[in-house]
This record gives C-alpha cells, sequence and structure tokens, in this order.
C-alpha cells in the first residue's frame, strides 16, 4: 500500500496544486485553458513523438496480449457510452465523451509505475506494446463515434473525411504517427532537435496535472455524481475483470497477463478530459472521473494485484 501511494499522491499534489490556485484566484479560467492547450497541442506530443521513435517495436508484441487489452477496453467504451445515454438521459455527445473515460484508461501516469514497482522494471514490455497502441486506438475509436453522432441525419459518405480530419488535426495523433515513421524508416533525429524535444515533453504530465486541478475547481461534480461513480466503475473493474477473462481463455502467459490487467485497470487518463474538452462535451464529468478513479486507483489496484498471479 505505502509503494502505491508514492506514485499515486504525487499527482494529487500537483492536482491539488492547480486546484488551490485557480480557488484562491491565483490562476484564471483563461489561464488554464491556455496551459492545457499547450499540454495537449504541444508537450504531451513532444513526450509521445520521443517515446514511441525510440520504441523496440518487434519485442512483446502479441496478439493474445493486445486482444484482451482491447476488447476490455472497447467493451468499458461501449457500456459507458449506452449507459450514459439510456440510464442517465446524456445527449449522444455527452454519451460518447462519457464512454470515452472507460476506455482511455492511465496506461502511462499510473500503469508503468505501478507494474514496475509491483513486478520489476523487466516486466515493462508488455505495457510498452499496449501504450504504444493506445492513443491511436482510442482516438479513433472515439472521435469516429463522436463524429458519427454529430453528422446523424447527415449523408454517412462524408463521415470517413470528417474522421480522418478530426483525427489528423489533432496533435497528439500526429505526433504517434511521426513517432512510428521515424521508428520504422530508421531517420535518425539530430540530437539537438531530440533534447529540445526532451525538454519539452519533461514539462508536459506536470502541466496537465496543474490544469486538471483548476478544470476541477471550474467544473465541480455537482448533480453528476451518479455518472461519476458508474463510469469509474466501468473504469476500475469492469475494463479488468473482461481483460482478466479474455486472458484466461487465450491463455496468456504470467508476464503479459499481468501487464495487460493492471494496466486495463488503472483510472481514466487525462485524455479522457482532454477528449471531452475537445469536443465540448460532458467535461465535468470527465474531469471528476479523473480524479475520483485515480484516488479509488490506490484500493482498487492493491485488489488486482492480490488477484494477479
Amino acid at each position: 500500500m505505502s509503494e502505491l501511494l508514492t506514485v499515486v499522491l504525487p499527482v494529487f499534489i500537483i492536482v491539488a496544486f492547480g486546484y488551490a490556485a485557480a480557488w484562491r484566484g491565483l490562476f484564471s479560467e483563461t489561464a488554464v485553458d491556455m496551459l492545457m492547450k499547450f499540454a495537449q497541442g504541444f508537450a504531451i506530443p513532444c513526450l509521445l513523438f520521443n517515446a514511441i521513435s525510440t520504441l523496440e517495436l518487434s519485442t512483446g508484441f502479441r496478439m493474445d496480449l493486445l486482444g484482451s487489452f482491447y476488447i476490455g477496453a472497447s467493451c468499458g467504451f461501449a457500456v459507458g457510452t449506452f449507459g450514459a445515454r439510456f440510464l442517465f438521459r446524456r445527449s449522444w455527445e455527452d454519451s460518447v465523451a462519457i464512454g470515452f473515460c472507460g476506455l482511455f484508461s492511465n496506461s502511462v501516469m499510473l500503469g508503468l509505475p505501478i507494474t514496475e514497482r509491483a513486478y520489476g522494471a523487466d516486466a515493462l514490455t508488455s505495457n510498452f506494446a499496449i501504450v504504444s497502441f493506445h492513443a491511436p486506438f482510442c482516438y479513433a475509436v472515439g472521435i469516429t463515434a463522436m463524429e458519427f453522432v454529430r453528422a446523424r441525419g447527415g449523408p454517412l459518405r462524408e463521415l470517413p473525411g470528417k474522421v480522418l480530419r478530426a483525427m489528423f488535426s489533432n496533435a497528439l495523433i500526429i505526433a504517434i504517427a511521426l513517432g512510428f515513421a521515424v521508428n520504422v524508416t530508421g531517420t535518425p533525429v539530430p540530437g539537438v532537435l531530440r533534447e529540445a524535444l526532451t525538454m519539452m515533453a519533461v514539462g508536459g504530465i506536470p502541466a496537465a496535472l496543474f490544469g486538471l486541478g483548476g478544470v476541477l475547481f471550474r467544473y465541480r461534480p455537482e448533480g453528476d455524481l451518479r455518472v461519476i461513480a458508474f463510469i469509474t466503475s466501468v473504469s476500475l473493474f469492469l475494463h479488468p475483470a473482461i481483460t482478466y477473462g479474455l486472458a484466461q481463455v487465450f491463455d496468456l502467459s504470467r508476464g503479459p497477463l499481468r501487464s495487460a490487467v493492471i494496466t486495463s485497470a488503472m483510472a481514466p487518463g487525462i485524455n479522457a478530459y482532454l477528449f471531452a474538452s475537445m469536443y465540448g462535451s460532458a467535461k465535468r464529468v470527465a474531469a471528476s472521473s479523473v480524479l475520483l478513479g485515480t484516488a479509488l486507483t490506490v484500493l482498487t489496484a492493491t485488489f488486482w494485484l492480490t488477484v494477479l498471479p
């Protein structure tokens, strides 16, 4: 428990700083929006490009591993979306944004350190395989669904073009695509440029977390507690339970099983809020689900660690 607290509490401390700064009027709403734009549009894309361009793609890529994790994630998205629509009567746009919270687990800030602390650095190969597809897969699913519901009543032939334009106007997707291109082709990145990208990347996660604190002050969970509890349950219990069950069906070996289940059991990542913010839908639910889910991860991650071999 103490090891998990050392992973999760620093995240909360940064979020709390952002909340306190917004609460005391030291950081305006405009400043919060600009900070999130910097994190989403510049710093985090640099982080993703650096990570993917240097990733060993030939190690750890297994269909049983990826299938277990991403089928579970897709089920979380479907249950979250249709539950929000038919149980809580949210608009289709809000429902897709809420479903995205059940799809996008915090695979980097929580999944990697918890797996490493529990099983050692050598256990991270399967985590990196999952992470390399995480943002492209989740954004492809989320953007396709959102553009579909926004285009209802219009000609479906225009949908593929809208989805592609939306995806490739997203800095995160562009950074991932460029990272894969550099990795696969072996194109060298000049050392000076790599250092500059690294300097940008270092500030990405702290800036996003601090900005999230300011967002949480603005979007308090009044009136949304049932929806937040619902999507948090989907993220922390349904997704890992499906992943664990599929891993048994696929007879996944112990190391990949641990990585798949621990990663799927993480709280909604900050990208859940970034996605909601991108479309202006269910931002309060997304931001609060990230906060509540991260807090509960201290307990739920301990549960899943006891279940795993």
